[in-house]
């Protein structure tokens, strides 16, 4: 059940006190509690009335009540949002009553920029995500709760590490070397996007037990209003918060789940004993540097180095809330505490959080104010990811550890120079500096670790004018402020520390502020003369970010000792300053039209080019309120929407500055000699003194619609975004501009897309209800100008590194395609499906060496999904209740960057002294050397995830009236469906070469009320 108004409720409270004075003289006393059918949860300000007289009573703040009647009343229970109930009292004493919620709810308000509108009254592209839909079990980041929840939105882990971050993506990318990241508003503060240093994840920091809803704000009507951040949509959280009623008692909630999270799969690799056999293959088949001497140094294990590098691992989290209202004064109080082990050895994420809300309503009911502060700390224990590579590529015929007394006793494989008569390898020679690294080692012998304090809260003022209620004046100050400092060490001994032989050493430290003030006007009017309503917002923001750190490096470069510690700090600023106003206007409940006008002006850019004017206009018509639709009794609702805009983008990545000439110092490594003294040098960045704002123009389209007394409802849209003066970095000739790139303005990029949800409730009664979410969304990308003038010959710019070799792309953006396409040769197949070695189509047509022509590459699909499907269904019987999520991506492919670049044979052994396994995945191609550009990598990684299964149980008056408990069991990424031949098939950027693998966790959970 929806949350209703807190005015309503204190209405209803007042008119329970005006009731409630007026009851029998005579008669029998009856009591009770009333809850949700929905959640089991109490409903204060419930109506109770004897019926057909004036006399009753009102719900207190947990539902209860108590009424003196005649024997043999009939008593009728009513709330909005819930059906009317009718309950002859006979001769009982104690009345539960149980209300089924109404599917025809109370308006809801949505959350939008600046203030809220009814849903009903929404002209732009809305999707609210509350607390009732969010994803179950143990969720550490807030992202998770929105996984697959709204159309339009793509989120895609990192990883399976401890707090994970995320990228999110709502219609895709507007943009190529500018943020793609939503702007993420925290009741009411807009937070700074750019990473936090010791934590992978901008919003790890914020505890999910204290999210209420997530707002998203997907087309440029809706999103106009933020102007310069939005280009990308708007996601708004609102937290918590305590409860207006009167009741003075403290309400008390729990929330605890212990979660055991396994690995679901590794990468198939050779055993020992079958790389030996292979090793014995390849040197009888004349296979280059195997002998007999050379498979001496072979070993005799059988070692299965992911399983001694990933673990079954705990994660618990507890959550303890108080709330209630204490003068008027409605509070809410928050304490989190999450300890999340990985599935990776020496991975680990402690976070303890603390929320704080005060909502007091002063002069008269004239002035509101909400206080929001919460803060974090949160360790990080990070590993050497080179672990989970070195893990699929180490020899498995070696054993873990050696008894060497030089490396800690980590087996290491050591130069030929240091191979005994025997043909044995001296455990104590010196490590090859090329081979790979213990994965073992890595993990132990790594202090990588990190402290991140975060604070974020504002104080919103919102003051309702004695002289002319209808005008608000609203001001809000707001803050984000976050330190952090780290370590990233590893001893001398550590042998993948032994190119310098003086081990590892980096310290950090970060100190990050944002501060930001909002003030503006609401009126808000009806005019029912003339059938209309207006409200108008119109006001200024101002935004500051400052970021400042230091770096501490230990380089075997700079002194006579060969050891010194090279420092370098950096503080740099930005501010946005804009102007705004709205306009939504309504006519005969009808017609409605919003119109929003945004300048803001950002630090990045120079006088000439600060300002940027971005509108939008939104128009929608309720149609079901047309006469010619009134017949039709089964159409509940029907909104057509559409929406024109424009917003900005300045975020370009981490430079502050790109219209400015400015000479940096140069990196220690970099640095001359004269004689016994090393000379650093001041280097030119690269800079556009014109470079101005990006700017995305989108056109939407849409319906909502209800069916059934909105037992069926949806929405379906249809939009086109195109991205102008995009922000790109692109070639240009060497010594124009100190570099052979710039960043500039140029070109174009278009998004186009369709988005369907329905959400269907086909069981509702007091015992029973069932409740199905399905949400699809289709969008396609295109780059259609890169160049400041057409070139026939220009082929895009290279993007998407991959490991192996240097400086190899397997990505590329050029006109005419979506951003971020896959660039290869198209592989040649014999008569039995085998691809054939370095044999590719002639697609150039020149013929000769054909993997040496650029020319023979093609555009072969791309990274990004056409298709994402969502579906939720939540089921209830009586106290018992069941939620299943999954998801469905389509036509999202992925460069196997393992497969390319390990399995093939000559990755076996390295000429200067060691082995190497190879994934299974060698006899898919029976390759002997690299074949990197290959499409045969790219596959497709289409897959259906069913991301949660969650069960749980009601009990009422646990041990006593006042508690009340919920016990739930979940399974978190209980399976995978896909073709893909990789670990996982949900890769960023669509380059497999490292993920950390995702857990799939069995959670207990309790939940209880006080």
């Amino acid at each position: 059940m929806k949350k209703h108004h807190a005015l309503l409720k204190v209405l209803f409270l007042l008119l329970g006190l005006a009731i409630g004075s007026q009851g029998f003289s005579q008669g029998v006393r009856i009591s009770g509690k009333v809850t949700d059918a929905n959640d089991g949860q109490s409903i204060p300000g419930v109506t109770i009335l004897v019926k057909n007289t004036s006399t009753g009573t009102i719900t207190d703040i947990d539902g209860k009540y108590s009424l003196q009647v005649d024997p043999g009343a009939t008593l009728v229970f009513s709330f909005v949002g819930y059906n009317t109930q009718e309950v002859v009292v006979g001769a009982q004493t104690t009345l539960n009553v149980v209300l089924v919620p109404s599917v025809t709810e109370l308006e809801e308000a949505v959350i939008i920029g600046y203030g809220a509108v009814k849903k009903s009254d929404a002209t732009g592209s809305v999707a609210v995500v509350s607390s009732k839909d969010f994803n179950r079990g143990a969720i550490t980041t807030p992202q998770e709760l929105l996984v697959g929840k709204s159309t339009g939105v793509v989120i895609t882990s990192s990883g399976g590490a401890p707090g994970a971050g995320a990228t999110i993506r709502i219609r895709g990318g507007s943009s190529l070397n500018t943020s793609n990241d939503p702007l993420i508003v925290i009741d009411g503060v807009a937070i700074d996007n750019t990473g936090v240093s010791g934590t992978n994840n901008i919003l790890s920091t914020i505890n999910p037990n204290d999210i209420e809803s997530f707002t998203v704000l997907k087309d440029a009507s809706a999103t106009a209003i933020y102007g310069s951040r939005a280009s990308n949509g708007v996601i708004i959280i609102t937290t918590k918060k305590g409860t207006s009623a009167g009741n003075k008692e403290i309400k008390i909630s729990y929330n605890g789940t212990i979660g055991y999270n396994t690995i679901p799969n590794t990468i198939e690799v050779l055993s020992g004993d079958e790389l030996r056999e292979l090793a014995t293959d390849l040197k009888d088949q004349g296979f280059s540097g195997l002998n007999d001497d050379v498979l001496k140094r072979l070993g005799n294990e059988n070692t299965d180095w992911q399983s001694e590098i990933y673990r079954n691992a705990i994660t618990q989290d507890h959550n303890l809330s108080f709330f209630g209202n204490l003068k008027s004064l409605p509070y809410r109080a928050s304490f989190g505490y999450t300890d999340q082990d990985g599935i990776l050895r020496e991975t680990n994420m402690n976070r303890v959080t603390g929320a704080l809300s005060l909502n007091p309503t002063l002069l008269d009911e004239h002035l509101k104010v909400d206080i929001n502060f919460k803060g974090s700390q949160e360790k990080q224990q990070f590993a050497d990811w080179g672990a989970v590579g070195s893990a699929v590529a180490y020899d498995p015929t070696q054993p873990v550890r050696n008894g060497n007394t030089r490396f800690g006793g980590y087996f290491t494989w050591v130069n030929l120079s240091d191979v005994l008569p025997d043909g044995s390898m001296d455990p104590n020679g010196e490590p090859n500096p090329i081979g790979v690294s213990n994965p073992v080692a890595l993990l132990e012998q790594t202090d990588n670790n990190s402290t991140v304090n975060r604070a974020i809260g504002n104080a919103q003022f919102d003051y309702k004018m004695h002289f002319l209620p209808e005008l608000r004046a609203i001001l809000n100050l707001g803050f984000d402020y976050s330190t952090s400092e780290g370590v990233n060490n590893a001893p001398a001994n550590a042998a993948f520390t032994f190119r310098d032989g003086i081990g590892r050493f980096t310290d950090y430290s970060q100190d990050k502020k944002m501060q930001l003030l909002d003030f503006y006007f609401n009126y808000v009017k009806d005019l029912p003369s003339i059938s209309s309503k207006i409200d108008a917002t119109a006001g200024y923001s101002w935004q500051h970010f400052q970021r400042e750190g230091t770096n501490w490096v230990r380089t075997a470069q700079g002194n006579e000792d060969g050891d010194s510690l090279r420092y370098t700090d950096y503080i740099n600023e930005n501010f946005l300053v804009s102007f705004f106003g709205r306009l939504n206007y309504s006519l005969m409940d009808k017609y409605l039209i919003t119109f929003t006008l945004r300048n803001d002006g950002s630090s990045r850019f120079s006088e000439d080019n600060r300002w940027g004017l971005f509108p939008s206009v939104a128009f929608a018509w309720k149609m079901n309120h047309e006469g010619f639709l009134k017949q039709y009794d089964k159409l509940t609702d029907l909104k057509l929407r559409l929406g024109w805009g424009v917003t900005g983008q300045q975020d370009i990545s981490d430079n502050y500055y790109p219209y400015l000439a400015i000479y940096q110092i140069s990196d220690p490594t970099a640095a001359y000699q004269f004689g016994d003294q090393w000379y650093l040098t001041y280097r030119p960045n690269r800079y556009d003194k014109n470079i101005k704002w990006e700017s995305t123009t989108t056109y939407n389209i849409g319906f909502d619609y209800g069916f059934f007394d909105n037992r069926v409802t949806g929405a379906i849209d249809a939009y086109f975004r195109e991205t102008e003066d995009l922000i790109a970095n692109i070639p240009i000739a060497s010594g124009t501009n100190f570099s052979n790139y710039l960043t500039t303005n140029v070109g174009t990029l278009e998004n186009r897309g369709v988005e369907f949800m329905i959400d269907v409730k086909p069981v509702v009664t007091k015992n029973v209800s069932w409740n199905i979410g399905y949400n699809v969304s289709f969008n396609r990308n295109e780059i259609t100008k890169l160049l400041l003038t057409d070139d026939p010959d220009f082929n895009g710019v290279a993007t998407g590194g991959i490991s192996g070799g240097v400086g190899n792309f397997i990505q590329r953006n050029t006109v005419g395609y979506p951003a971020n396409s896959f660039y290869a040769f198209q592989q040649v197949y014999d008569v039995n499906g085998m691809p054939i070695e370095g044999l590719y189509i002639d697609r150039s047509g020149e013929g000769g060496n054909i993997a040496g022509n650029e020319d023979n590459k093609y555009y072969y699909k791309k990274p990004a999904p056409d298709v994402v499907m969502g579906l939720t269904s939540s089921f209830r019987y009586k106290n018992f209740d069941a939620m299943v999520s999954a998801r469905v991506n389509l036509g999202n492919y992925v460069y196997n960057n393992v497969a390319s670049d390990r399995a093939v044979y000559s990755s076996l052994y390295n000429q200067s002294g060691f082995f190497n396994n190879l994934p299974t995945q060698v006899n898919r191609t029976k390759f002997r050397n690299p074949q990197y550009w290959s499409d045969f990598y790219i596959e497709n990684a289409s897959f259906l995830r069913l991301d949660n299964i969650s069960i749980g149980y009601n009990v009422e008056k646990l041990f006593t009236e006042k508690l009340d408990a919920r016990f739930s069991l979940a399974v978190q990424n209980a399976f995978v469906i896909t073709k893909y031949n990789g670990l996982d098939p949900e890769v960023d950027g669509g380059i497999d070469n490292n993920i950390y693998p995702r857990a799939r966790t069995f959670v207990l959970g309790i939940n209880v009320n006080f």
